[in-house]
């Protein structure tokens, strides 16, 4: 069975109600993942330590090639891609191999200004049409990962 996966330390909620509409139609696993500081309802939930890295173990222990993993976490995509996995963001960014490179070496160069002392600028205010894209990105990968399926069989 299909599983996606939530980082769900940081993602908005109106991201994990579009996964729970599509929940019975796909016919997917809906794992959630959080520290003990996130109040999830969920039936499938996954509640770890505080730790700095803990819910991101915890989703890439869970995660099994082909799952769909929902997070904002650019390291924690390329662990996910690495497994074969796919990785989709709130946003609705379809993380790629192609691309992975350059948004690490982003992600590497922000951290250091901000350990300089340097400020960098945080995410939008998020929208409708945030919620549109995610939804249309989530569609795409489950068409994406249901006919790789069919395929192989």
């Amino acid at each position: 069975m299909l599983k996606v996966v939530v980082d769900a330390d940081a993602c908005p909620r109106s991201c994990l109600q579009i996964l729970q509409k599509h929940k019975q139609r796909w016919n997917y696993r809906l794992l959630t993942v959080a520290s003990v500081d996130h109040q999830i309802d969920s039936a499938d939930h996954i509640m770890v330590g505080r730790g700095s890295d803990s819910a991101d173990w915890a989703v890439i222990n869970n995660t099994a090639r082909g799952d769909i993993v929902v997070t904002q976490d650019w390291g924690l995509a390329a662990l996910v891609l690495g497994k074969g996995a796919h990785a989709l963001s709130p946003s609705g960014r379809i993380y790629e191999q192609q691309n992975m490179d350059f948004l690490l070496e982003e992600r590497f160069w922000k951290a250091k200004h901000r350990r300089a002392g340097g400020r960098t600028k945080g995410p939008a205010a998020r929208t409708t049409e945030d919620d549109q894209r995610f939804e249309r990105s989530f569609l795409r990968l489950l068409e994406l990962t249901t006919s790789s399926d069919r395929k192989e069989s």
